[in-house]
């Protein structure tokens, strides 16, 4: 039995559908990071923000992408930050973050930012701007091994200096003034 193009009930496509579950997903997950007190809870959202975008990038028909997406952000990147701060986090220092007190200029600035993109994107004429963008295997492999292999290296190069750096800040050795034992 074959899935049909739209859902049955409500005539909307299936694309369309997952988009705006993704996309609800994605700011919901993105309000967490940016609200919750608790820094390694706003890492965990902050992964599953990734993974909606995944999704999304599979339903704009780039899995390669997609799948970048979850390798380096989710697999590195997000696990990277959290060793980071469950290592380094001083152990008598406070469980929770103090609650920033920016939240009312950064809300003004954000509705400001937020009606200044939506007045850009209604005033664009897409029509014009539709690129076609190389989503199969092999022509993003050759443009990004042939074209940006610099680039490419010196991500590499940093994401390794940011390990490093991580166990080392995890692994140095304590000052005379700062407590060796667990309270």
């Amino acid at each position: 039995m074959a899935i049909p193009d739209t859902i049955p009930i409500l005539g909307v496509s299936w694309n369309d559908a997952l988009f705006v579950i993704f996309a609800g997903i994605l700011l919901g997950a993105g309000l967490l990071v940016v609200t919750m007190r608790d820094i390694i809870r706003c890492g965990l959202a902050m992964i599953v923000c990734f993974g909606a975008l995944a999704g999304i990038y599979v339903i704009l028909g780039a899995p390669l992408i997609a799948g970048a997406q979850v390798l380096v952000y989710i697999g590195a990147i997000s696990v990277l930050v959290l060793f980071a701060i469950m290592l380094t986090q001083s152990k008598s220092g406070p469980a929770r973050l103090v609650f920033q007190t920016q939240a009312v200029p950064s809300a003004i600035a954000a509705i400001i930012l937020a009606v200044i993109l939506a007045l850009a994107i209604s005033s664009t004429d897409w029509g014009g701007a539709a690129v076609r963008v190389a989503t199969a295997t092999s022509d993003l492999a050759k443009v990004l091994f042939k074209d940006y292999v610099l680039p490419f290296e010196v991500v590499s190069v940093l994401l390794l200096a940011a390990v490093i750096g991580g166990v080392y800040l995890a692994k140095r050795e304590l000052g005379p003034d700062e407590e060796t034992g667990p309270r």
